[in-house]
C-alpha cells in the first residue's frame, strides 16, 4: 500500500522480475532471480509468475477461453490440454457459461474473472495484482477479493498492489511504502 509514487510499482516490477535494479538478493520458488539471463527471466514470468492487471489487458479479438489460453500458446502445451485447463479455470472463477464471449461482450467484473483465470493457467508460484478492484463496482470488487481470498487460502502467494485501505484491511500482510521506504 501507499500513494502515488511511493514505491509501489518499482516493488512490484523487481517482484515480476521486469526490474533487475535493486539491492539484495530476490530468491523466487527457491531460484536467485539475479542469477539468470534475459530468456530465463522471461521463462519465469511466463510459468511462475500470474499477473492480473487493473485494466485487464485482455485480448478484444480473442474469447474468454482463448484468452486464458494464452499463456499455454507461449509454454507449448498441447491444444486439447490448453482447452481443458482454460475451460476449467473459467468454471472456477465462475464463468463456464460466458467462456465463448468476447471481452466486449463482459462486464468489468467478469473481465476481471477471465483475467485471473488467465494468472493461474500456468499453476504459478506467486500471483501479481496490480490495483485488481480498482474499476470495478462494490459488488464486483467484493466478489474479486473473495476469489482471491480464496486462492489464498489454497496456498497461493497472492500480492496486491493497491491505494485502497479497505482492500489492505483484508490482507494477512500489509506492506506500506512512502517515499520509495518500507516504513
Amino acid at each position: 500500500m501507499g500513494s502515488s509514487g511511493s514505491g509501489k510499482s518499482t516493488m512490484m516490477n523487481i517482484l515480476a522480475c521486469l526490474d533487475s535494479q535493486y539491492e539484495g538478493t530476490y530468491i523466487l520458488d527457491g531460484i536467485d532471480i539475479s542469477k539468470l539471463s534475459e530468456n530465463q527471466l522471461s521463462e519465469i514470468r511466463n510459468k511462475k509468475i500470474g499477473f492480473i492487471f487493473q485494466s485487464f489487458n485482455l485480448l478484444p479479438r480473442l474469447s474468454a477461453l482463448e484468452n486464458v489460453e494464452l499463456p499455454l500458446v507461449y509454454s507449448s502445451v498441447p491444444k486439447a490440454e490448453r482447452h481443458k485447463r482454460a475451460a476449467e479455470l473459467l468454471e472456477m472463477v465462475g464463468l463456464k457459461d460466458r467462456m465463448h464471449h468476447k471481452p466486449n461482450e463482459l462486464s468489468g467484473g467478469q473481465r476481471q474473472r477471465v483475467a485471473i483465470a488467465r494468472a493461474l493457467v500456468n499453476d504459478p508460484s506467486i500471483i501479481l495484482a496490480d490495483e485488481p478492484t480498482g474499476n470495478l463496482d462494490s459488488k464486483s470488487e467484493e466478489e474479486i477479493i473473495e476469489i482471491l481470498q480464496e486462492l489464498n487460502r489454497t496456498g497461493k502467494t497472492i500480492v496486491i498492489v493497491t491505494h485502497e485501505p479497505n482492500i489492505g484491511d483484508i490482507a494477512q500482510r500489509k506492506i506500506v511504502f512512502k517515499d520509495g521506504e518500507i516504513i
